[in-house]
């Protein structure tokens, strides 16, 4: 079982950085690989960025390719998502998720275990 908590949205003007954090309780977090999803209003969650349970492997939604950086922290058990270059269209409910999965999907049912979300707001 793995439960997850994630802090530091809030909301920011275009052209900020932020950073997401997801601390991970369990004892599978280091074999677990994890992903960031998003849901705008009426909108569907979609995928943002995933992680390989080492950190070796990272894969982007082609939308915040360049522009954000997903690492982990196994001795923390933490995962973060560091924004660049933040747009108005970035505005959404992020998501942090494990799998116990050893491929870094892109779909959202292939995620075991999510957080409840945390706001992210950018202002033109």
């Amino acid at each position: 079982q793995v439960q997850l908590v994630e802090s530091g949205g809030g909301s920011m003007q275009a052209g900020d950085s932020l950073r997401l954090s997801c601390e991970a309780s369990g004892r599978t977090f280091s074999r677990n690989v994890m992903g960031w999803f998003r849901q705008a209003p009426g909108k569907e969650r979609e995928f943002v960025s995933a992680i390989s349970w080492s950190g070796g492997i990272t894969k982007y939604a082609d939308s915040v390719k360049g522009r954000f950086t997903i690492s982990r922290d196994n001795v923390k058990n933490t995962v973060y998502l560091h924004m660049n270059s933040l747009k108005p269209e970035d505005t959404a409910v992020y998501y942090c998720a494990a799998s116990t999965s050893t491929a870094l999907f892109t779909a959202a049912n292939m995620y075991n275990y999510w957080g409840q979300g945390t706001q992210v707001t950018v202002s033109s």
